[in-house]
């Protein structure tokens, strides 16, 4: 399998791949395929970028991406300098229009093909359907020849009977109709953000990166994203804080992991967090810690 930064090509001669990685990081770079690909993270911790949308993940998280949507397993910071940190991950990838095209084209097929079509970018696999999917996804890995045909419609029929409402990678509007030459652009783009996101950021310096005026810059990023800049670049910075106190859940710690996730001032922090999580950020610990203490007292 040849990974490019932006499209990734797979070989002729099998319809499905599964790939299994352990390594000290994610790859690195915004890419996109004509396969859907469901990853099982079986260990570490980051954010998905998809499309215009980003999710945390941890050890454990599973997601169907949908074909064609650009996207990034961005591994946390600590991943790249600490020698003793290393992900997991187990993937598969499928294409209904390509090699697979005879098959899903069938009449039997035609429930899972309309579901694949009304879930087109994907979505965040169910916690509660962990052990399940998680399950079929190694029995698909670890089987040959039309084995692996049966053990994916097996799959497929698991992620369609999902009964409660899943969370979509990124809306439904979003195009992913985008070229290889502004791909490899924005891949830049996000990836020094995602690189300088907890220092300070001026518009000028991102424009520069990517060979821009900053007002080109700002209808470039807004009409490939659906955010501004700022918008993007505050919502990372959120994901990032959410996750740091979640880690050390003490209230104490606020102003510090304020400034560690690239805001100078607490009370713009406080005021971005709460606009966009919807709570402040004591009470959004309280509240993970009030659940956290409910969950060991039932286990």
């Amino acid at each position: 399998m040849k990974v490019l930064p932006f499209t990734m090509l797979v070989p002729d001669d099998k319809s499905v791949i599964s790939e299994h990685i352990n390594l000290p990081f994610f790859y690195q770079y915004l890419h996109r395929h004509d396969e859907w690909q469901l990853t099982w993270v079986k260990k570490g911790e980051g954010t998905l970028i998809a499309g215009n949308n980003m999710h945390s993940f941890r050890s454990g998280d599973l997601f169907l991406i949908g074909a064609n949507l650009p996207h990034l397993f961005k591994s946390n910071p600590e991943y790249f300098t600490d020698e003793d940190k290393n992900i997991e991950a187990c993937s598969l990838y499928f294409n209904p229009s390509g090699v697979l095209g005879g098959l899903f084209n069938l009449p039997e097929m035609n429930i899972i093909s309309t579901f694949l079509r009304n879930n087109k970018h994907g979505f965040i696999i169910p916690s509660d359907y962990a052990a399940q999917i998680t399950t079929k996804v190694s029995q698909v890995h670890e089987a040959s020849g039309t084995d692996v045909l049966f053990n994916l419609v097996d799959l497929l029929n698991s992620l369609h009977s999902i009964k409660e409402q899943v969370v979509p990678l990124c809306s439904q509007l979003y195009s992913s109709d985008i070229s290889e030459t502004e791909g490899v652009r924005l891949s830049n783009i996000l990836n020094y953000i995602m690189r300088n996101y907890n220092n300070q950021i001026a518009l000028e310096d991102i424009a520069n990166a990517a060979y821009m005026t900053p007002q080109a810059f700002c209808r470039y990023f807004k009409k490939h994203t659906g955010h501004t800049f700022v918008s993007f670049l505050n919502e990372v910075r959120i994901n990032d804080a959410c996750k740091s106190l979640i880690a050390s859940s003490k209230t104490d710690c606020i102003s510090g992991v304020a400034y560690k996730s690239g805001f100078n001032s607490i009370t713009n922090f406080n005021r971005v967090f709460k606009n966009i999580i919807g709570q402040s950020p004591r009470a959004y610990v309280d509240a993970y810690n009030n659940v956290s203490k409910v969950n060991r007292l039932s286990a």
